[in-house]
């Protein structure tokens, strides 16, 4: 069996849809015509002879713009990589989601170098030494606690397909992402 619209063969006779092309396959309705095949040129010696099958379609990369968009979250690895490879880096929620995610990593890391700076110094003053040994500590957690939850609930939106904004990294993500 052929599919109608790319004129590819389909695995399965039962198949709705092309495999190739995505058309649906059901039979042409009554009364209208299939179309002709265009006639062939006739072989000359420079001529190369004509097929009967389109050239291939682009690559598909399996890896939906909300699916991307939600990786880029993962690691700031994927957020690079989406603003290099092709097919994403032409979609804008996948670009805005990648900024997003790259800035997101850059605070969390210079919140961690500032808070290791601070303490350092604070363990030079005696009176104060003993309060930094909890005072640290406590700032790790509340601020990873509330960076930890910005990031679920930007992949959870990401993976929606919604342009959630984070603070602040939120407006450089998306001047990024437009231009």
């Amino acid at each position: 069996m052929q599919c109608p619209a790319c004129h590819n063969e389909v695995a399965s006779e039962s198949a709705a849809f092309c495999n190739h092309c995505g058309a649906p396959l059901s039979a042409p309705a009554a009364g209208t015509v299939p179309p002709e095949a265009p006639p062939a040129a006739p072989l000359t010696a420079s001529a190369p002879p004509a097929t009967s099958t389109p050239p291939p379609a682009a690559a598909s990369s399996g890896l939906s713009p909300n699916g991307a968009a939600a990786l880029a979250y993962i690691t700031f690895i994927p957020a690079v990589l989406f603003l290099i490879i092709e097919p994403y880096n032409k979609t804008p929620l996948v670009r805005f989601h990648s900024f997003q995610s790259i800035g997101l990593a850059v605070i969390w890391f210079a919140f961690w170098i500032i808070m290791a700076v601070f303490g350092m110094f604070l363990s030079f003053i005696p009176v104060i030494r003993t309060m930094a040994i909890f005072l640290i500590p406590l700032a790790y957690f509340v601020f990873g606690i509330c960076l930890f939850i910005m990031w679920l609930l930007a992949i959870l939106k990401a993976s929606k397909g919604e342009w959630y904004k984070l603070p602040i990294i939120g407006n450089f993500a998306e001047k990024q992402a437009n231009s």
